[in-house]
């Protein structure tokens, strides 16, 4: 698996030789000792702090197929940098676009993105319960909207359909955790511990999402369950929905339940809660952790990592697009 760069300091980014050196600036603006990043094995760079950087190094970082992702100092996503989009091909695009323009297609599309993604919550559920968490609740009401999941006529009756799972789904994490509550979803800020982890934890799947895409002959601005907009690959929030429960979710239940992060990780000065320098290394480094874990796959009879199941879920979407599957099958955790 190839790896990922985090740059949480302030700085400036160049190229020496086949390298990339990056040198941190302080908070008046002088130089600290520069760090070498080997660009060799190098996929992604996430860029939290201010970045200098000229065209010659990010033609260079274009060649070596580097992406760069680009988040705001109160943790949204605001955008990314990526190589020339080389798999990209004119009949993909076209069968793409119909699938999206034809009801039952786009409609059986986005219908195994909220099954796959209501199927993995059940499953975090069902695995809480089995450790003495009352969720029988919980359980219960998203076994039931997922049984109607066949009877849904649209796809705006499809995202009210997801949106009833998940904020059912976000109730149980207050019987999950131990020491920390959600007390419901808020975001844009988020108002407490487990929200600001829920938002930057979906942050970094959607990118990830967007860089299995990338390697795919998938347009990321052609979605079906999410509308396309102007100014966001909404295709990645699609494939994401399906592994934000069994990605983003475990690795925090799994941080908070062992104390791993505490109140001490937080920043809650900014109109908001947020990580802080130290909570987001110890988050980031866990999600990287739970994205290079292998499962043995059952169709492939090989193990592959989490994060190259975004991708083999993407090769699966081209596959019914372009007529090579009469379905779209989504991910399910069966363990």
């Amino acid at each position: 698996m190839k790896n990922t760069y985090y740059l949480f300091n302030p700085g400036r980014l160049s190229r020496q030789d086949n390298t990339l050196r990056f040198t941190p600036l302080d908070s008046d603006g002088r130089e600290q000792p520069a760090k070498f990043i080997p660009i060799e094995g190098l996929e992604n760079l996430y860029v939290f702090g201010s970045l200098e950087a000229n065209s010659a190094l990010y033609n260079f970082l274009g060649k070596r197929s580097v992406s760069v992702h680009f988040f705001d100092y109160y943790e949204h996503y605001t955008g990314s940098f990526q190589p020339k989009e080389y798999l990209l091909a004119g009949k993909m695009q076209v069968e793409q676009t119909r699938a999206y323009l034809d009801p039952k297609r786009r409609l059986h599309l986005a219908r195994g993105f909220v099954e796959g993604a209501s199927a993995n919550m059940l499953r975090n559920l069902k695995y809480y319960a089995g450790r003495g968490r009352e969720l029988q609740v919980q359980i219960e009401a998203i076994s039931t909207y997922r049984a109607s999941l066949a009877d849904v006529p649209d796809v705006p009756a499809l995202m009210g359909l997801e949106g009833n799972c998940r904020q059912t789904y976000y109730a149980a994490f207050d019987l999950i955790l131990s020491d920390f509550a959600m007390q419901g979803r808020s975001k844009q800020p988020p108002g407490n511990e487990v929200n600001a982890l829920v938002s930057f934890g979906n942050m970094i799947c959607y990118t990830q999402a967007l860089d299995a895409i990338y390697h795919t002959q998938l347009n990321p601005t052609i979605s079906f369950l999410h509308e396309p907009g102007a100014r966001r690959y909404s295709l990645a929030l699609d494939v994401a929905e399906v592994f934000k429960p069994i990605v983003v979710d475990r690795t925090i239940f799994s941080l908070l339940n062992k104390r791993a992060l505490q109140a001490r990780h937080f920043d809650n000065a900014l109109n908001g809660c947020f990580l802080n320098p130290a909570g987001k290394q110890i988050f980031l480094r866990a999600l990287e952790e739970r994205l290079g874990e292998t499962i043995q796959h059952r169709s492939l009879g090989k193990k592959v990592s989490y994060k190259y199941l975004l991708r083999l879920e993407c090769y699966k979407l081209v596959k019914y697009i372009l007529g090579m599957e009469p379905a779209y099958k989504p991910f399910k955790i069966w363990w």
